[in-house]
């Protein structure tokens, strides 16, 4: 039986600065004792995206604080921590760089073992945090970095199965936006213009749907999009909305048929597991269209359909702290203090390397 185990979790791969204290006792359940994010939606809102520059300046001048105020919150001292986990990748180099060297800096002078995590590996096991699900289940990460589809066996066991071959489908909704010119973050926008648009109006393609493999592309669609819109300039608000809501239908029967074979693959190869389980998680899995074509393809292929709190689902550092207790709970040895950052980091390393835009979800 593992020990009971408190880890200090350091999150700065992109645009949220977080901390986070989570404990983990000898049956392995958890407790989250203090979860501190600080976005900065209003730093890089006027750019129409994140700029790494700006999001690392704003990690070195709010992380010290954050890693403070998660301590004060939990109500325990760097004494109290038995490791440190940070972020190490994928992500942005510059924001890597700040939470890493500060997760080494505070290590070294505490005494406390290092965790260098994945943050892949922190979304894939996210829902045994939430949920206290078993290996092995599926993962769809849906995010602006992501759009990848994950056979999580167990902790450090990993098979991707699909990932985007071009754009991620975060970064699809954010430049439909900006092309409409809607406010960014650009996924909410073009969720909350769909509600009043037609659907069925515009017909978009619905990339790779029939293709045995189980990767993703969305560069056509955005493509598709700007054409239609152009086609029709100037815009109402009305071509707005049907715009949004025909891209939101096309990339829920994408979605449909891309995870729908992935469910058929993941039974035909776990027949025996009596509940099987897909997982979402990333910033896409907030829109209600997402989240209900997953649900239904759930249900339809008698699979549990498991949504961490949006919170957790987006970038935290409760999942990179839960990721370092996993790791210490199974035996793995803690990192060298001389490990380094890293933008592109797979989950699963034997998989292939896919050319296509170059994009976190192509090489990650």
């Amino acid at each position: 039986m593992a020990p009971f185990l408190r880890i200090l979790g350091i999150e700065t791969s992109c645009d949220e600065t977080a901390a986070a204290v989570v404990e983990r006792d000898a049956k392995g359940v958890p407790t989250v004792r203090s979860d501190v994010v600080l976005s900065q939606l209003e730093e890089h809102s006027a750019y129409g995206g994140v700029v790494p520059e700006i999001a690392a300046r704003a990690h070195v001048e709010a992380l010290d604080t954050l890693i403070d105020e998660a301590l004060k919150r939990a109500n325990v001292s760097l004494t109290d921590i038995d490791a440190i986990a940070a972020t190490s990748g994928p992500g942005l180099i510059g924001g890597l760089l700040v939470g890493l060297m500060t997760g080494k800096a505070i290590a070294k002078a505490s005494g406390k073992p290092l965790y260098a995590v994945n943050h892949l590996e922190g979304h894939a096991l996210t829902a045994r945090l939430t949920d206290g699900l078993s290996f092995p289940y599926l993962m769809v990460l849906v995010s602006g970095g992501h759009t990848q589809l994950i056979l999580v066996r167990g902790v450090g066991e990993y098979e991707r199965w699909g990932t985007t071959i071009d754009d991620a489908l975060g970064e699809a909704f954010d430049k439909t936006a900006k092309l409409l010119s809607l406010p960014y973050p650009g996924g909410p926008a073009v969720e909350r213009a769909a509600k009043a648009g037609n659907p069925q109006r515009f017909k978009f393609p619905r990339p790779l749907v029939g293709e045995a493999k189980l990767n993703f592309s969305f560069s056509g669609l955005k493509t598709a999009v700007r054409q239609a819109a152009t086609e029709i300039a100037p815009l109402t608000d009305q071509d707005v909305a049907d715009i949004c809501a025909s891209f939101q239908d096309a990339v829920s029967r994408t979605l449909k048929d891309r995870i729908g074979r992935g469910l058929e693959r993941f039974k035909a190869l776990y027949p025996d597991v009596d509940q099987p389980a897909l997982v979402v998680a990333g910033g896409v899995a907030a829109n209600l269209v997402v989240r209900g074509t997953l649900q239904a393809l759930c249900d339809k292929n008698r699979f549990r359909f498991v949504a961490p709190p949006l919170h957790l689902c987006t970038d935290n550092a409760v999942m990179i702290a839960w990721a370092g207790l996993e790791r210490m709970a199974t035996g793995v040895a803690p990192d060298d203090l001389d490990v380094q950052p890293r933008s592109r980091w797979p989950l699963d390393s034997s998989a292939e390397t896919l050319l296509g835009f170059g994009k976190r979800g192509a090489k990650a």
